[in-house]
């Protein structure tokens, strides 16, 4: 059964690994935690005259370079005076040189969200009316590339480090303290603290990289890893090295003194482990929770401690399973994990589950905001996945929980037919002995001389023969214990849970680099707020969401149309994410219909300008009256869609 078991243990961590490896890639560049929430000029304004700066404001407050915010004329040269500052609350500005003739000019910001991750976008605004540009904003992303990568595999790895370290620990502690003697167990939990300081170590080489130029030179640049030491992400990273040389300490201690006392000095050992463990542990949590998501928005107070429970759960949970896979498959035959341990780690994982429901429900609740943004957000999407593998792997425990009964049934049964057989073997061994000694008193004379002569070497071939028979006793015990039916089945059972619980870290990683589903639509909000309303100068704004059901399908197309009156009109078309971002597609067309005379469809195909704009010069409306505008996009070779409004011209 040994066997064949080992086989499917490769091949399955090798499904996981691959599994996790292409959720991490699919990840992509790490999307905005700040997301632009308006501008002045705002995107796509077409302004009599040229202004005096440039205003960007965000949905939170964000940390500015020399050259965070730059504006860029449409050969590309910078027509900023440079060193944005900000004007108030979440706005921030850049001055523009004076005179500066008509055209299209690009808008590009690169900063880093309250929450410590990069954004970046672009946008653009025209001074007379609009011009061909030569600036692209394809590019305009940040955290992507060679060094985006590098820090993703960073992060998933501080955060398994941190799992593996603090849930192996609270295992051996907590439920199995004949662990501490286990080499296996100590080679795991030191192999947590291991990857998470070289991690946090990895981390803040690659961050100022990671939140600036994205060049894999610049990792090594100690100017930067200065600016970066400055910063609340590089305050986080620094104590946990902190911590992490005090854990350090905790594991000597656990793994080193800990089985050379006598119980009554392991019990107080064992309180004051497990008061400093905690400790460290916790203040290991609040390196993410004081950096990170919840460090900003709503409830930022509350939500900082409930993060933190929530990242302990998740390690006592987690990381127990895999203190438990390893016990179970690697452990001495000599110092098995018995199901009283198992029992006890049964219901540590069963108070880690409801602290996780509860916690993830709050925390579900400040990211999201709304129930559309599950299935409307990218964090809600993930975060759906996220609750079914949860729900998944609630479900295989519950069958470990039935595996850990019988099991521990079964071990009640066994040690009372082992004590029974070991009256029975006394009983023998006395009767033999008795025997032996008859005996020897016969034979100790003839035997005596001879004896002499071969004592050099019975002893050797003895010590021999004892060793050849302790391996035999060690691999017999193991096939037996490895056919009990019932650890069999709890084996695979936690197996099965590591796998999943592999791919639900994965899956977390990638949630703690998206844009919060309540930010997301906050900032969808915010860019059509100008929806169907009229400006002084008389220009109509009309959005309209498409969705072409293919990949890339979902959107916001935007019409401005100025003057909105009969006659000549300048019309321009964005194309907009949910998000807020520009994005190009194939093909745009418009059509005007008025159906109340019977007139059009009269069709429009503007010019494409820059990513997500498109424009028209000079497009005719014969007369006033309520106008049914029709978009057609199409977002690939087969799929496009048409949407509509009705808007008063004129």
């Amino acid at each position: 059964m040994t066997s064949t078991i080992a086989p499917r243990v490769r091949t399955l961590v090798l499904l996981l690994l691959a599994a996790t490896g292409l959720l991490l890639a699919g990840a992509g560049p790490v999307s905005a935690h700040a997301a632009l929430t308006g501008s002045d000029p705002r995107q796509g304004a077409v302004v009599d005259k040229a202004p005096q700066q440039v205003s960007l404001t965000f949905s939170e407050k964000v940390a500015l370079a020399d050259d965070s915010l730059r504006v860029l004329d449409p050969k590309g040269k910078r027509v900023d005076r440079g060193d944005p500052a900000g004007t108030g609350g979440t706005t921030y500005s850049v001055k523009l040189h004076s005179g500066l003739p008509d055209g299209t000019y690009t808008v590009t910001y690169q900063v880093v969200s309250e929450d410590s991750h990069p954004v970046a976008g672009a946008y653009t605004f025209s001074i007379g009316a609009p011009s061909r540009t030569s600036v692209s904003v394809d590019d305009q992303a940040a955290g992507g590339g060679v060094v985006g990568v590098l820090y993703g595999f960073g992060r998933y790895v501080s955060y398994a480090g941190f799992i593996v370290l603090v849930g192996g620990a609270a295992f051996v502690l907590g439920c199995w303290r004949g662990g501490t003697a286990v080499r296996s167990m100590q080679r795991l939990v030191v192999s947590g603290w291991l990857a998470l300081t070289a991690a946090t170590l990895g981390l803040l080489l690659v961050r100022g990289s990671y939140t600036g130029s994205g060049k894999v030179g610049d990792i090594f640049d100690l100017d930067l890893l200065g600016q970066v030491l400055q910063t609340k992400t590089g305050a986080a990273l620094v104590s946990r090295l902190l911590l992490l040389a005090a854990a350090a300490l905790f594991i000597a201690v656990l793994f080193g003194a800990y089985d050379k006392r006598d119980d009554e000095e392991k019990r107080d050992l064992t309180f004051g482990l497990a008061i400093g463990g905690s400790v460290v542990a916790a203040g290991l949590a609040a390196s993410w929770a004081m950096s990170e998501h919840a460090s900003t928005g709503l409830q930022a107070g509350l939500a900082m401690p409930v993060d933190v429970l929530h990242l302990l759960a998740v390690a006592g949970w987690l990381g127990g399973l895999t203190a438990l896979l390893v016990a179970l498959y690697r452990a001495p035959v000599e110092t098995p994990v018995d199901g009283a341990a198992v029992r006890r780690f049964s219901r540590l994982a069963f108070g880690s589950v409801l602290t996780l429901v509860v916690t993830g429900v709050y925390q579900s609740w400040r990211q999201l905001g709304s129930w559309s943004a599950f299935t409307g957000t990218r964090y809600g999407q993930l975060l759906l996945v996220k609750i079914g593998l949860v729900v998944l792997l609630v479900g295989i425990a519950w069958i470990s929980r039935r595996w850990t009964a019988r099991l521990t049934e079964s071990g009640a049964a066994v040690s009372a037919e082992a004590a029974e057989e070991g009256e029975n073997e006394a009983d023998a061994d006395a009767d033999v002995e008795k025997e032996r000694v008859t005996s020897g008193a016969v034979t100790s004379a003839a035997t005596t001389e001879s004896g002499a002569a071969d004592t050099g070497a019975g002893s050797e071939r003895a010590a021999q023969l004892a060793r050849q028979r302790a391996a035999v006793d060690t691999a017999r015990r193991k096939r037996e214990r490895d056919a009990d039916p019932n650890r069999f089945g709890l084996r695979r059972s936690v197996l099965a849970e590591a796998g999943v619980a592999v791919v639900l870290l994965a899956v977390t990683t990638m949630l703690t680099s998206t844009e919060p589903g309540r930010t997301e639509e906050q900032a969808a909000a915010a860019s059509s707020s100008g929806t169907t309303e009229a400006n002084a100068a008389g220009a109509l704004t009309l959005d309209m969401s498409f969705d072409t059901g293919g990949e890339d399908g979902k959107g916001v197309v935007r019409i401005d149309l100025d003057p909105a009156r009969s006659g000549a009109n300048e019309m321009h078309v964005y194309v907009l994410r949910p998000n807020g971002r520009a994005f190009d597609i194939p093909e745009v067309k418009v059509a005007f219909t008025l159906e109340a005379q019977d007139i059009g469809p009269l069709p429009v195909v503007p010019d494409h300008i820059s990513t997500g704009h498109w424009s028209a010069s000079g497009v005719q409306i014969p007369m006033a009256g309520d106008w049914k505008i029709a978009v057609t996009v199409r977002t690939s070779d087969i799929d496009q869609a048409t949407v509509s409004k009705n808007a008063q011209i004129g």
